[in-house]
């Protein structure tokens, strides 16, 4: 079996952890502020191999009961952690067939990050059509909210998305260029799947959760031009980072939706 380098950010490693949780009285003794529960022990043991790449996207990762004896640990405590990470979207389970790792390529994985609903009909994912792509100095603001130094690479990306042939998302997207080197105008056009399909499969880069930010705006003259609207028509902005594993910003993405025929969805729980 592999073996997983232990939590830095624990005292004990996953084994040492599973030998010592017998002995709660002497970790009661000797109160740490690092402690952590093991099943989370555990779920950062997991999350290192997903972020090494030793179990790719949309693989099957071992069962349980073969993570348990890799750990020694408890299957109940591997299901636990493995709960959690499914509860994140970081694997996801099939009746039957086991935990896979989860991937931007699977269908109900396209409307994870997209919220635009339609009022009507069907959701599906959006054309895209590509107004600029280009590499550029990071802008101060852009620069914070991706973690970078003010003036490090960037690409920059505008792009219009329809749907049914009607112009409804006007994006712009600043990408670190150290990541996604090599990411061009044309890679982007002949690329039919999602983008963050792209980012997975062809820049190791996987995004497994946003922060964002919405408010009420009037469309300017370019972007109304952009969306056949009349300029001053209100429009829904959004800013949103999405991070992949150990919060590593690697998106800042500033959109504005009409949503003369749709809809902002999400489920609060």
């Amino acid at each position: 079996m592999n073996s997983v380098p232990p939590n830095p950010n624990s005292n004990s490693t996953a084994a040492n952890a599973g030998g010592a949780a017998g002995s709660s009285a002497g970790a009661a003794a000797n109160p740490s502020p690092t402690f952590s529960p093991l099943y989370q022990q555990i779920k950062a043991l997991i999350t290192q191999s997903l972020q090494s790449g030793e179990w790719k996207p949309g693989e099957l990762i071992p069962s349980e009961v073969e993570l348990a004896n890799r750990f020694k640990v408890s299957q109940g405590t591997v299901r636990k952690a493995i709960d959690e990470l499914a509860a994140e979207n970081l694997v996801m389970r099939k009746q039957g067939k086991g935990t896979f790792v989860s991937t931007h390529h699977e269908a109900r994985a396209h409307f994870r990050f997209l919220r635009l609903m339609p009022d009507e009909g069907v959701p599906h994912y959006p054309e895209s059509k590509f107004i600029e792509v280009k590499r550029m100095r990071a802008p101060a603001d852009v620069a914070r909210l991706l973690d970078l130094k003010s003036g490090d690479a960037v690409i920059f990306i505008k792009r219009v998305q329809s749907f049914d042939g009607v112009p409804t998302i006007v994006e712009e997207l600043w990408l670190p260029g150290v990541t996604f080197k090599g990411l061009t105008a044309e890679r982007l056009v002949e690329y039919k799947g999602p983008m963050y399909g792209l980012f997975e499969s062809e820049f190791g880069t996987r995004m497994i959760r946003a922060t964002e930010k919405i408010r009420a705006v009037c469309a300017g003259a370019e972007d109304a031009a952009l969306l056949h609207i009349d300029a001053a028509t209100p429009l829904l902005a959004s800013e949103r980072v999405s991070f992949t594993y150990g919060d590593k910003p690697v998106e800042l993405r500033r959109g504005l939706y009409s949503t003369e025929r749709h809809h902002y969805h999400n489920e609060l729980n």
